[in-house]
């Protein structure tokens, strides 16, 4: 199956209520949704704050290095090969047109999952915040803003930022190490 048919197949109309819950679940990939997560951790998991600004840093990085540089010119479902009548939408969403992978959205979701997975490693937690992340991977297919190999490519950045994110944590000195020292 083709990219074009594959995010057809993924992009149907699953009615008022789809359409009404994913332009919401979509917000959760939104830029501002760091503000939380850093609020969420200088209150629980303060000394891993460092952690979530590498995260954040790393993933942006990568998102973006690959929108604007490494692939520019990979435009978006509305924009591309298919027709706008083939094309579900959904009233009230903008439809973007260019600078389509990796998606961000997918990237946040990603990242913010695999923290939270990192700072409550719990059965519960994982399975909540992995339902979460694709859901927000999955909307914006549903919505026309990627294609699924975008969304693909999104998990893969968030992993890889968080991965990068705690390599660069295990060899940074710690306070408690440097107090120890002096």
């Amino acid at each position: 199956m083709g990219k074009y048919a594959f995010f057809l197949l993924l992009n149907g109309n699953g009615g008022g209520w789809a359409d009404h819950f994913f332009k919401w679940l979509t917000y959760l990939g939104d830029g501002w949704i760091w503000v939380m997560v850093f609020v969420f951790t200088w209150i629980y998991f303060r000394n891993r704050v460092g952690l979530v600004l590498f995260s954040v840093i790393i993933s942006t990085l990568l998102s973006q290095t690959g929108k604007q540089v490494l692939f520019p010119n990979e435009l978006r479902p509305a924009a591309g090969e298919i027709a706008r009548t083939e094309i579900h939408t959904v009233s009230g969403v903008d439809l973007h047109t260019g600078n389509s992978f990796p998606s961000g959205h997918t990237t946040t979701a990603f990242t913010i999952f695999l923290l939270i997975c990192n700072f409550i490693p719990k059965r519960n937690t994982i399975m909540i915040g992995y339902g979460i992340a694709l859901g927000v991977g999955y909307s914006r297919i549903y919505l026309a803003q990627h294609f699924p190999v975008d969304v693909a490519a999104g998990m893969l950045v968030g992993v890889c930022s968080v991965l990068c994110s705690l390599y660069i944590e295990q060899y940074l000195p710690s306070k408690k190490a440097s107090h120890e020292v002096e």
